[in-house]
């Protein structure tokens, strides 16, 4: 009787060993699905190895919290993760879900670059966001090693910084940010645009430059293709396209369109005739798309109201009646009136 107690006893030790396996097979070993598309997760600062568990299970990261819990408890690992965003693409097992966490892997920042910036408000963000030093990514951005060996000297990457969201490491590098930007930017360039600018005479620096101008001139979305109508005309008769963005470009934002104007500069349409040696900002596709295929219409001036949009005309007779009734309606409603309006007379 007592071998059989003995012999009851080991059968239950090697089931419970067993079920011990079985269980460590399944919630620790065995991976989850895989996810479309992938679940994030932020975990905070200071919060506790144990919600975190409990996060990942209710996301479905993990099989289970408690195992979750007692694997980063025996391997020390709890103490170790680091807080942040991270994307979970499933698939994975516990081991596999904390070697993540504790190296970093998934960790990124979001950084929304809007239409219109210049490489130097770029660096500025990406500096705020702690991504970057502002001074060297705007040195890498004109000087660097990834425009030199992309042929886009001497004037740099401004312009071809396409606009996005972007979601970057915290470890990311300058290059990397500048690959990451500028690949967005060269798979725009597809055999149908390369083939419209090749129509147009146009180079990729030339279509992006007169993109630039667009975007910095054109605040109502649906008249971008009328706006690089005029500048098209403008250059074709030999006219100065008279944009206050390329003058203020070489400021840098440190002076008034009217002190801009009356600046000498390389980008200063008012003083040249023809587009200036590069781009001024970085455009986007609706931009790009307006500089592939402008409005045809015979308009060589346009005038800004206070909302924004613009009223267009064929000759100076008419561009300067048109900016005479909108002093008129500002004078009617000078508490509405936006400084400048007058001037954006192109």
């Amino acid at each position: 009787m007592p071998r059989l107690g003995k012999l009851l006893g080991l059968i239950i030790l090697a089931a419970a060993i067993g079920a011990g396996i079985l269980a460590v097979n399944f919630y620790w070993l065995a991976p989850t699905e895989v996810f479309a598309p992938p679940r994030t997760l932020t975990i905070e600062p200071g919060q506790s190895f144990r919600e975190v568990a409990r996060a990942l299970s209710a996301a479905g990261v993990v099989r289970s919290g408690t195992a979750m819990l007692l694997y980063g408890e025996a391997t020390g690992d709890a103490r170790r993760i680091k807080p942040g965003d991270y994307a979970f693409r499933g698939g994975e097992r516990i081991p596999d879900v904390m070697r993540h966490l504790v190296a970093g892997d998934f960790i990124v920042v979001t950084i929304v670059i809007p239409e219109g910036l210049t490489v130097h408000q770029i660096a500025e963000r990406l500096s705020a966001a702690g991504l970057v030093c502002q001074t060297e990514f705007e040195d890498a951005a004109l000087h660097g090693a990834v425009v030199r060996a992309l042929g886009l000297m001497p004037l740099g990457a401004e312009g071809y910084l396409f606009p996005a969201t972007y979601k970057f490491s915290p470890r990311a590098t300058i290059d990397g940010i500048l690959v990451a930007m500028l690949t967005r930017f060269y798979r725009v360039l597809t055999p149908a645009v390369e083939e419209r600018m090749f129509d147009l005479g146009l180079t990729a620096r030339s279509t992006v430059t007169m993109a630039s101008i667009i975007e910095k001139e054109a605040k109502a979305p649906g008249e971008r293709g009328l706006i690089a109508g005029v500048f098209y005309n403008r250059l074709r008769i030999g006219m100065p396209l008279q944009s206050d963005p390329t003058a203020e470009y070489s400021l840098d934002g440190a002076g008034t369109a009217a002190a801009a104007v009356r600046t000498p500069s390389a980008f200063n349409t008012y003083e040249r005739a023809g587009l200036p040696p590069g781009p001024i900002a970085n455009p986007g596709l609706s931009s790009i798309e307006a500089a592939l295929y402008p409005a045809p219409s015979g308009y060589l001036y346009f005038v800004a109201r206070d909302d924004g949009t613009h009223v267009f005309s064929k000759t100076f007779d008419e561009h300067k009646r048109a900016i005479a009734a909108l002093k008129r309606t500002a004078e009617r409603a000078p508490a509405q009136r936006q400084p400048g309006a007058e001037h954006r007379a192109n």
